[in-house]
Formats: structure tokens, C-alpha cells, sequence
């Protein structure tokens, strides 16, 4: 029996430009490499915990 995990689409609306390397870094571990990039990545509390890192830089829907 496979359970099916919960996806969410995370989108970078803002530049990293002028931020923290820390805030930066982060963008990088979620796989987001430009502007306006979408990332489909699962919804784990690890994962939630870098957007919440980020959420001034980036948007997030359910996917």
C-alpha cells in the first residue's frame, strides 16, 4: 500500500539580491536556481521550514 504524499509547487517571485548568503543558500537547497523558477517538491516539515526562511522571496499553492 503506497500512500500518497502531498505535493506543493514553490515559484520565486522576489530576487535573493541584497539578502544574506544564509537566505540565499537556502533558495539553492530548494532548487530554485532564477527568477520566477517553479520547484515541485514534497511537503515535509524540513521543507516547510525553508520557506518559511523565504516566504518574502517566493509563493506557494498547493500542487
Amino acid at each position: 500500500m503506497t500512500r500518497k504524499e502531498k505535493k506543493i509547487k514553490i515559484t520565486q517571485v522576489k530576487s535573493g539580491i541584497g539578502y544574506p548568503q544564509r537566505t540565499k543558500d537556502t533558495l539553492k537547497a530548494l532548487g530554485i536556481r532564477r527568477m520566477n523558477q517553479t520547484v515541485e517538491k514534497s511537503d515535509h516539515p524540513s521543507i516547510r521550514g525553508m520557506i518559511t526562511r523565504v516566504r518574502h522571496l517566493v509563493k506557494v499553492e498547493e500542487a
